[in-house]
């Protein structure tokens, strides 16, 4: 029965390697897809509105919980971007940000875009591109059909 063994300085390399991180793959707007996630987007900020809003008037145990729904858009077309909290105060009208693993949420049968807490919102610098508007993919229905296989 052979045995290796391996010296310290060679392990010590082995956990030294990092894993190669991927460049980002950019999706443009009208590449979103119902229940489809993982997206990167680099998008202008058109418009927010607040929704939601809850304070810490009944306790202080509680966290302050705001959701905004933001028209956001790139040179393909736009779409309802749902922001959290935090994610509220980033999306104003003129910016552009990017947002990292966003995913597809389906409300009343139309696409959100969301970005949850496995995700990014970052501001970036103005984009070059014009939006869009008349490409609004949160005004396309999706109707639930089930599939059975026979």
């Amino acid at each position: 029965m052979a045995t290796t063994t391996t010296t310290p300085a060679a392990q010590s390399q082995q956990s030294n390697v990092k894993p190669e991180l991927r460049k980002p793959v950019f999706t443009k707007v009208d590449q979103l897809k119902p229940g489809t996630s993982g997206h990167t987007l680099i998008v202008k900020v058109l418009s927010s509105n607040t929704v939601l809003q809850k304070g810490r008037s009944v306790s202080q145990h509680l966290r302050q919980t705001r959701i905004a729904e933001c028209l956001v858009g790139d040179e393909t077309g736009t779409i309802i971007f749902t922001a959290r909290n935090d994610q509220v105060g980033l999306m104003k009208p003129g910016t552009t940000v990017i947002l990292r693993n966003a995913k597809i949420d389906m409300f009343k049968g139309s696409m959100r875009l969301a970005v949850d807490k496995w995700g990014r919102v970052e501001v970036t610098e103005p984009a070059n591109f014009e939006v869009k508007e008349d490409n609004n993919l949160s005004l396309v229905e999706y109707e639930l059909v089930n599939v059975v296989d026979e």
